[in-house]
């Protein structure tokens, strides 16, 4: 009895062994593969799992990757203008209402540009002095100009033109610089020099200092000027912009002659040296 309760033990222990190593077998075989081995074959692209090779690329599926990008134009040599009516003053002469002024403008690209520049004063109803350049003007580094063209002068005395030459320009420290030399008939030569700076006070207040220089080649009676340094001029003037294109000021200049310019302004009993205050207006287009 014993030995057969033994042999239905060790069927039972025996069928229970082969289940669980069945199971262990199906566990093994139902895991997912490792990622370096598992099937792709469900990304492969329709062609490629029906054995077919991808097409060759043609300039047209190129010409569609890239296409052909048109740069918008540029406004390097667009063309602009600008007026500035930089000095319209008033003062009380001697001689009576004294009226002066002084302007410039230009048309062109950012490196080549027609320059207009004007100036002149009326004295008692007369006009003393007024003349008027056109210039061409070429760009030669950033905020440098070369200028070049003709001055023809209506007064003082008989009309007389000359061929100018110049620089003007942005110098270090912000001051304006502007540099022309003369030459006319009969060897009559001169150069002028204007220096300019402009102090923000507030935004809208500016303090603008100005020198001017002019030299002469040669004497010139009939004009009242002489060889050498012959008139300067340095002026104080205080604005207040209204807007950045209407400013109203008050300013006040000295004026003085030297050398020969000087001799000759007292052979005629001219004064050499005057000292104003003005009032006046700058404007710009």
């Amino acid at each position: 009895m014993s030995a057969a309760r033994s042999q239905v033990v060790g069927v039972l222990l025996g069928m229970v062994l082969a289940v669980r190593i069945g199971q262990a077998q199906e566990h093994v075989h139902t895991e997912p593969s490792p990622p370096e081995v598992q099937d792709h074959s469900q990304h492969q692209l329709p062609e490629q799992q029906a054995g077919q090779a991808v097409p060759a690329l043609t300039d047209a599926d190129r010409a569609a990757a890239f296409p052909v990008v048109h740069a918008h134009p540029m406004p390097d040599n667009a063309i602009h203008g600008f007026a500035l009516l930089d000095r319209l003053e008033a003062w009380d002469a001697d001689e009576g209402a004294a009226l002066a002024w002084e302007g410039h403008g230009w048309i062109g690209t950012d490196l080549d540009r027609l320059w207009l520049r004007s100036e002149g004063e009326r004295i008692a109803g007369s006009v003393e002095a007024a003349h008027l350049e056109a210039l061409y003007g070429r760009s030669i580094a950033v905020w440098w100009d070369v200028v070049a063209g003709v001055r023809h002068e209506f007064r003082p005395a008989e009309p007389r033109t000359f061929a100018a030459l110049g620089i003007q320009g942005l110098a270090p420290q912000r001051f304006e610089i502007s540099a022309t030399a003369y030459l006319g008939e009969h060897g009559h030569s001169a150069a002028h020099l204007t220096v300019e700076y402009e102090l923000l006070l507030t935004n809208r207040l500016i303090l603008r200092p100005l020198l001017e220089l002019e030299l002469n080649g040669k004497d010139d009676a009939s004009r009242g000027i002489g060889s050498g340094l012959g008139h300067g001029e340095a002026g104080l003037r205080l604005r207040y912009e209204v807007t950045r294109r209407f400013a109203p000021y008050l300013g006040l200049v000295h004026a003085r002659s030297f050398g020969r310019t000087a001799d000759l302004l007292r052979s005629t009993s001219l004064p050499v040296h005057d000292t104003r205050g003005v009032i006046g207006l700058r404007l710009w287009f």
